[in-house]
């Protein structure tokens, strides 16, 4: 067994891509060193598996790993997080506390989403890389820790450096050694080993016959485009084996889960999100609302077939024979309806309500916090966003908690 199965194995990594084995080979080879490498790739496609692997293959094995998620703390308390505070530097602050770069001494740190501290943390960052120092909040004491220093993200880091969102020096430091995740489109043959895995999961952890995909479903699963990656995959795999109680999937079910992306809309690494920089997660916005949409105006195409055949077939007499039907009907199915459904009521002319990128995006993100029941975090993650950027976008767009 070659050391990349062993690792493959070890860490519950599934696939035979060469683009993946490539991935783990530099994983390994860097590992028994001390330099800072930075894994990017899609948000999805297991980065965190790498820093785990670079971990457990160094000489630092048996300290301290911490993995820190930066996108998910507040940018006010994230200095005290990363680099500790002394007893009344601030309000709350009742005690001297630890920070994680001082609890890993010895160790390996993952700052996951890097791209997302803010510029005045990236300064400390930098210096910790650079000289091992730092100082905690309300403190002048200067520090040292000995930090294996492992950093991911999917944001684009050159573009975020030239609209000046993300330090030039930190990201020479922070890419030493650069490691790309592919994307799951670009690994067609572990697409059907990895949605087994995950049926079988299902299956096992609820005592269920595992769900088994025909020669036609499988062709389907291969060739679409993986938006979201493996994390989307695990995602249609569990919601098709709780749902469908005949356990051979065809392709005409399988397509029922998987919303209808084309590779003109790419999933690309995503911009730093910002007020000048926002247009990823606009885009994201849009093409979701586009896909929820998309089922509501097939109910509104059944309503109009249906109201055709209690007319037996003939034409309607006025546009109120359509809006009796759509009691609940929203304004967005005129704004946004195809060509092809006012093919088939070419009788309903009324003017479209001009709506702004905002209103749409404030809409969005209203049907997604009512989805997860206020739950921010939960929101963020159906909206392909950090919970950063979720609050500075409820707070721009004036959604009230």
């Amino acid at each position: 067994m070659t050391e990349i199965s062993t690792v493959k194995q070890r860490f519950g990594i599934i696939g035979t891509s060469e683009l993946l084995d490539r991935a783990l080979e530099v994983a390994l080879r860097v590992a028994p060193t001390d330099l800072t490498v930075l894994v990017t790739g899609e948000s999805g496609v297991g980065k965190e598996f790498f820093p785990q692997v670079i971990h457990a293959y160094s000489a630092r094995k048996h300290q301290k790993y911490i993995a820190v998620n930066c996108a998910a703390i507040p940018e006010g308390t994230i200095d005290s997080e990363l680099f500790g505070h002394e007893k009344g530097a601030f309000t709350g602050a009742v005690e001297s506390r630890k920070g994680y770069f001082e609890e890993a001494d010895g160790g390996t740190i993952f700052l996951d989403e890097v791209a997302e501290l803010p510029l005045p943390t990236q300064a400390r960052l930098l210096r910790v890389l650079q000289s091992g120092e730092f100082i905690r909040v309300g403190s002048s004491k200067v520090q040292k820790t000995n930090v294996r220093v492992v950093a991911a993200t999917n944001v684009q880091l050159q573009q975020a450096i030239m609209d000046g969102r993300f330090r030039e020096d930190l990201y020479y430091r922070l890419a030493t050694v650069p490691i790309t995740v592919p994307a799951l489109r670009e690994r067609k043959s572990d697409i059907p080993l990895l949605f087994r895995k995950f049926a079988a999961d299902v299956a096992v952890q609820y005592r269920m016959p595992a769900i088994v995909l025909d020669d036609s479903a499988r062709e389907l699963l291969m060739n679409y485009y993986w938006r979201g990656n493996i994390r989307q995959l695990k995602n249609v795999a569990e919601q098709v084996s709780a749902i469908e109680s005949v356990r051979a999937i065809s392709a005409e079910v399988l397509a029922k889960y998987l919303p209808e992306v084309h590779a003109s809309h790419p999933a690309t690494t995503r911009p730093l999100g910002g007020a000048t920089n926002d247009f990823a997660n606009e885009r994201e916005l849009l093409y979701k609302l586009l896909f929820d949409m998309r089922s509501e105006i097939g109910d509104l195409k059944r309503m109009i077939a249906e109201l055709m055949h209690r007319t037996g077939g003939g034409p309607m007499e006025s546009p109120r024979d359509v809006k009796a039907l759509l009691p609940s009907a929203k304004p967005h199915y005129e704004e946004f309806a195809t060509e092809e459904v006012f093919a088939e009521t070419e009788e309903v002319e009324e003017e479209p309500k001009e709506r702004t990128k905002a209103d749409v995006q404030r809409e969005h993100i209203l049907r997604a916090l009512k989805r997860n029941n206020g739950r921010r975090r939960e929101a963020a993650a159906e909206l392909f966003m950090s919970e950063r950027t979720l609050y500075r976008k409820i707070k721009e767009l004036g959604i009230e908690a």
